[in-house]
């Protein structure tokens, strides 16, 4: 039954969230598994950890695979590094249960984190300006 719910939820939070609003969230679902998976390590609970490595891998290749090279080729090219890079840091990070790992890709996409903790607030804001004049003029 929960599960049921949980399914629920999540079509609906995809269903009317932004795609801004989903890509913070998938930020932030990827950091809160990287930390849990980092604690996991430390406490000696290796399979829990990798299993939290294994969350966090997915959704760098969902990150990965939304990217649209025809709107932005440059920066997908950038990002497209980047998620490469992160991808097989987590790989080594979960054969050895390794934190160093787990650190090297925090310290990567925590300036993506926050560039687009203040460019997705902002676009939103920026839009609703360009459409307050139309909405005006009905």
């Amino acid at each position: 039954m929960f599960e049921i719910a949980v399914q629920r939820y999540k079509t609906v939070i995809r269903s009317t969230s932004t795609p801004g609003e989903l890509l913070l969230a998938l930020y932030g679902g990827l950091f809160r598994f990287l930390r849990g998976a980092r604690h996991c390590f430390e406490a000696g609970q290796k399979l829990k950890g990798r299993e939290l490595v294994s969350k966090a891998h997915a959704i760098v290749a969902e990150l990965d695979a939304a990217l649209d090279h025809e709107v932005a080729p440059e920066l997908c090219r950038n990002l497209e590094a980047v998620y490469g890079f992160c991808s097989d840091r987590l790989g080594t990070a979960a054969r050895n249960a390794s934190v160093k790992d787990l650190d090297e890709v925090m310290r990567v996409l925590t300036p993506l984190h926050e560039a687009w903790q203040v460019a997705v607030p902002a676009a939103v804001r920026e839009q609703g300006q360009a459409d307050a004049p139309r909405a005006r003029a009905r």
